[in-house]
């Protein structure tokens, strides 16, 4: 355990070296919490992130930064926006899809969908950093198209030992 006196003169220390804006901190978070360098994390690889996102939060309270409005512009910057409502949020708590509440798809539960598709690489019919939220709508229209996305998942998933070389032979292949 880290005492507490030294966590205030490492706050202290970078006080003087980054004194910085809420942009500057969320520059620094967002790269840490992009979904697609996260894909492609092994087992435990994520522990570092979280512990490198509390020390640039908690530097930016030391700073006088408010924390928060870090966070929801690192947010926005790796493309996650406030779009969840409460409703939907207590739906999803309980295991169920969450329904569209606003724009073309309004109307349609979210289901989870396959990026690299079931149908071409089954292997990763259940790992996490293959599945999204879309709307039914969306869901249904979608084939077992590979297109440049999913090739790229694919080598990164290959990389951190998620799929395998016939895997990524498979995805190559499609066009």
């Amino acid at each position: 355990m880290i005492p507490r006196a030294l966590i205030f003169l490492l706050l202290a220390v970078n006080a003087c070296v980054f004194a910085g804006t809420v942009e500057e901190y969320a520059a620094k978070i967002s790269p840490l919490i992009e979904p697609a360098k996260l894909a492609t994390l092994g087992p435990r690889a994520a522990n570092p992130r979280v512990q490198k996102i509390v020390y640039w939060l908690a530097t930016a309270k030391a700073q006088g930064v408010n924390p928060p409005r870090v966070v929801d512009v690192a947010l926005r910057t790796v493309g996650m926006t406030n779009t969840a409502s409460a409703a939907g949020l207590e739906e999803m708590r309980q295991g169920r899809a969450a329904t569209v509440r606003r724009g073309p798809y309004a109307g349609d539960q979210l289901s989870v969908d396959h990026i690299i598709p079931r149908a071409v690489v089954p292997e990763l019919d259940n790992v996490i950093a293959n599945l999204e939220l879309l709307p039914q709508r969306a869901n249904a229209r979608k084939n077992s198209t590979v297109g440049q996305r999913q090739r790229d998942l694919a080598e990164k998933l290959t990389t951190a030992g998620l799929l395998s070389d016939a895997g990524l032979r498979a995805i190559r292949s499609r066009r």
